[in-house]
């Protein structure tokens, strides 16, 4: 090899190590914890990685195991998506999380909003995100973690802008928004079954704001809540009463497999309590839920009870609301 020759390939391998030694530096939490299922911090620069896996700074800790989770179920998914039915994927992806653990307010750990994602304790809303999420990924095709992170983002918050006002608090508001957005579908039609309404007054948030931690001390936080509150205050939206759940052959034509199902509540200034998705059984409608129940182990079930049988035994639950996932 001459000297030329020699020079050229020293200095290739000295540019090589010192782009790989940069890389590592830069991102230095994205790598080994990934393997090793630790949290992974915030970068504090704009973005987490480079090119198509892009992910915001806001983007709060989470784990390897989760990430892998979500790779995971996605390659699976988009894989098997062309043989399978839009509700029979819904329910496959959904079924992926029974026994996940019930975790109440995973959202509100932080001082400022970041974007959470946390697959290892959910509750109702942050399931059915998570799920109608990859759901989106899977018949787009998409099968990075980049991905889901970027539909999560617009499905929790009002036109995809994430701040904490700016998220989808209630049930309304979430369907509404992701309605707007293509993300949803509201089914509310034909009459019967949707022969009842609900006249909207939903201020809870606003009147009880010492109860959340990311309210407290923080009244622009408060007045900007309610003045969204104030705006949907009024609206009338049409719901199945309770009564018609045991009507399977009228249900049957209006609630598919995989159907987004909204507990309507007669509670005070509340709009609905409680989420999941409807599975058939021979018996009737089934909730697909994360439940906080003790006798569901406090955790994502598909129980053997009757969703009819589960709304009769509570007589603050009135009702459903009822969304399809796009």
């Amino acid at each position: 090899m001459d000297m030329n020759l020699k020079y050229t390939f020293l200095c290739l391998i000295l540019f090589v190590f010192s782009a790989c030694g940069a890389k590592t530096e830069r991102n230095k939490n994205v790598g080994s914890e990934e393997a090793m299922g630790d949290a992974l911090p915030v970068a504090s620069s704009s973005v987490l990685t480079a090119g198509r896996d892009t992910l915001p700074a806001y983007l709060d800790s989470y784990t390897g195991a989760d990430s892998a989770l979500v790779c995971r179920i996605l390659h699976e998914a988009v894989g098997k998506r062309r043989q399978l039915s839009h509700e029979q994927l819904v329910l496959m992806i959904a079924r992926k999380f029974i026994g996940v653990p019930y975790v109440a307010h995973t959202l509100d750990r932080n001082d400022e909003e970041k974007l959470v994602v946390n697959l290892h304790g959910l509750d109702c809303t942050t399931y059915v995100e998570a799920v109608t999420a990859l759901t989106h990924c899977a018949e787009k095709g998409e099968t990075r973690f980049a991905d889901y992170v970027r539909r999560l983002e617009q499905l929790r918050y009002r036109g995809g802008k994430i701040s904490y006002v700016n998220r989808l608090h209630y049930f309304h508001w979430w369907l509404e928004d992701n309605s707007r957005m293509g993300f949803v579908t509201e089914i509310n039609t034909p009459v019967p079954p949707f022969t009842a309404v609900q006249t909207l007054k939903i201020n809870y948030m606003s009147q009880n704001a010492r109860a959340y931690d990311m309210l407290k001390n923080r009244p622009e936080r408060v007045a900007g809540l309610k003045r969204l509150e104030d705006v949907s205050n009024g609206t009338n939206v049409h719901y199945i009463p309770k009564t018609l759940l045991n009507d399977s052959r009228l249900l049957r034509k209006v609630i598919r497999d995989g159907d987004i199902i909204a507990i309507v509540t007669s509670k005070y200034n509340l709009d609905t309590t409680h989420l999941g998705f409807a599975v058939w059984h021979k018996d009737g409608i089934h909730l697909l839920n994360a439940s906080s129940l003790k006798r569901n182990g406090c955790r994502v079930v598909e129980p053997a009870e009757s969703f009819f049988h589960y709304m009769m035994s509570r007589p603050s639950s009135i009702g459903i609301r009822v969304a399809r996932i796009k």
